[in-house]
């Protein structure tokens, strides 16, 4: 994982401006992260502690967190330990991903307390757990362990702490190159795996970048890598970075990674990094997690369109077939004295056709010469009404299919209040049935549209669903403004709030616009421009779905890191 020993050593040394300061408030927006408010004379801010099984992470942060009205009991219990309490120290355990905070405090008599917030950010295993200094027992923690679930050590309040088991690696502020040199089988291949379990808190990137600076894998080379690892490590010399890669598995570090490419952004401390890092990493796990039963509904429907539509075409081609019916039918009208019931084929002049040719027809030797006659004019009527309503179920269908793509695209880039929303339009739409009771129903909240600028500060709006972009488009866009949309291509709504943008917004605009749509991960993707006006819904149209004309085309390729940075609104300067 990207956040390992390094990273939570860069993370803490840049914690030690609040040694000397107090915890503020303390939050718990979800059940895995805390957000504590902390000042100290020197620095303030709210630092994060998530226990996220595939984000646990501690760093500061400038987001805002979304609070549930009843705190948790956990939260209640760290206000009632923590708040106003003084930071005596917050400090690395060894190189691990540990970290521990001393707090001390006076109690409701007036006596001097303190306690020890425990941060184990080990993945799955990862826990928060209070405990009181001196004895060293647990108060509590975020998750509890019992004597079934682990053997090693139980985490239950009242029990003694007890520290994650020694794993016997080198802690790499104290060890030589020649240690690591000793552990390393240099016959057994994947030095970069021996070199993982080897020291702590090294990530499988850095030692894919040891192995990368020393080129070749020899013992010299390589601990001539791991010295200038190392050194950076003790000089703090951090260059913290976010890596953007095509495949969307994005990566982050404090060291300069070498071995990895991608656009790369760098952040002036390990704060920023994280911060910027994961405010969209982990709203992302979030939303996946409260759309889960939603995107498989909407993944069910589309295949069931698809298969549905399959059918329609064939039953539409077979229809296909209704003037031959009434031809044959006509025909052996006109030649009911050249055969008799029993018949099995019959031979009969096509008198439509001027060579006249003979046509043979296939006969129900049950039948009279009138009956197969009749059999055919049925035939004929009952395909010439199927090619009506089945050609009106395909128009259906296909609506359908656009509709459900549209979704696909839009809960893969939702956030949690766009998820809301969605489901919302499902449930107004009959697809889903209402959850909410009549006691429930609460006046709707105003749609809020995400807001970007363009590098020269013009405004660009975007819509998230169908919801957003059906009120953006018809009702908040002015129709001399330029509308935007991916060509043929399922994506989001984007309205510049100009009427003569400059090319570059226009550019920046449509950047948005493709990155939005199913094509955010393509390259060279088609966006349609043209103003308000000439944007049309047609009467009954699904939500979201509308005609435009008199638009012209750019061909732009999404940029992640270049989306974020339009969430800012650029600075004006003003000469005096």
């Amino acid at each position: 994982m990207s956040y390992d020993g390094i990273v939570t050593h860069a993370a803490v040394q840049s914690l030690q401006d609040f040694v000397g300061g107090r915890v503020a408030k303390i939050y718990q927006p979800t059940p895995t992260d805390l957000v504590f408010h902390l000042r100290s004379r020197s620095a303030r801010g709210k630092l994060v502690i998530s226990i996220n099984a595939a984000f646990a992470r501690l760093h500061l942060t400038e987001e805002t967190e979304g609070n549930p009205q009843e705190p948790p009991m956990f939260c209640m219990l760290l206000r009632k330990h923590l708040e106003g309490s003084v930071i005596d120290a917050i400090a690395q355990v060894g190189f691990e991903r540990i970290v521990h905070i001393d707090l001390r405090s006076r109690n409701e008599l007036g006596d001097l307390t303190q306690k020890q917030l425990i941060i184990e950010l080990m993945s799955r295993h990862s826990n928060i757990i209070l405990t009181d200094k001196a004895s060293g027992r647990i108060i509590d923690s975020m998750k509890h362990l019992t004597p079934a679930v682990n053997r090693y050590r139980t985490v239950l309040p009242g029990e003694l702490y007890v520290s994650p088991p020694d794993q016997g690696k080198l802690n790499p502020l104290e060890m030589t190159a020649q240690d690591l040199v000793r552990r390393i089988e240099w016959n057994a291949g994947r030095i970069d795996r021996q070199i993982v379990d080897a020291v702590i808190g090294f990530s499988p990137q850095i030692s894919m970048e040891i192995v990368h600076r020393a080129g070749l894998p020899h013992q010299e080379a390589i601990a001539r890598a791991f010295e200038q690892i190392q050194s950076e490590i003790k000089k703090l010399d951090y260059h913290p970075t976010i890596i953007y890669k095509k495949n969307g598995k994005d990566d982050f570090h404090v060291l300069e990674l070498t071995h990895q490419s991608g656009k790369s952004e760098t952040f002036p401390d390990v704060h920023q990094m994280l911060d910027h890092f994961y405010a969209v990493k982990s709203q992302t796990d979030a939303v996946k997690q409260k759309a889960g039963d939603l995107s498989h509904f909407i993944a069910l429907e589309l295949k069931k369109n698809k298969v549905k539509l399959k059918k329609l075409e064939k039953t539409l081609k077979d229809a296909e077939d209704a003037d031959k019916y009434r031809l044959k039918g006509e025909l052996l009208t006109a030649s009911m004295h050249q055969f008799k019931r029993g018949a099995l084929t019959v031979d009969v002049v096509n008198y439509y056709d001027e060579n006249q040719s003979t046509v043979t027809i296939a006969l129900n030797p049950n039948r009279t010469p009138s009956e197969n006659a009749q059999a055919y004019f049925k035939k004929y009527s009952k395909a010439k009404t199927a090619k009506r309503v089945v050609g009106e179920q395909v128009e259906q269908t296909l609506q359908e299919i656009v509709y459900f793509e549209s979704l696909t695209q839009q809960v893969e880039s939702a956030s949690l209040k766009d998820i809301e929303e969605i489901r919302e339009e499902l449930e107004e739409g009959g697809y889903l049935r209402r959850k909410r009771s009549g006691k429930d129903k609460k006046k709707k909240n105003k749609l809020v549209i995400d807001q970007y600028y363009a590098a020269d500060g013009t405004l660009i709006l975007v819509g998230k669903n169908n919801k957003q972009n059906d009120y953006l488009t018809t009702k908040a866009a002015a129709r001399e403004e330029i509308w935007l949309h991916t060509k043929n291509i399922p994506g989001s709504h984007v309205i510049i709030r100009s009427q003569d943008p400059s090319e570059q917004t226009l550019k920046e605009a449509a950047t948005l616009a493709a990155f939005f749509s199913k094509s955010r991960m393509g390259s060279g993707v088609p966006v349609d421009y043209t103003k308000v006006k000439y944007v049309k819904k047609p009467s009954g149209a699904k939500p979201g779905f509308v005609i435009y004309t008199d638009q012209k085309t750019l061909y732009v390729t999404p940029d992640e890191s270049h989306i974020l940075k339009m969430r800012e609104k650029p600075q004006t300067h003003a000469n005096g």
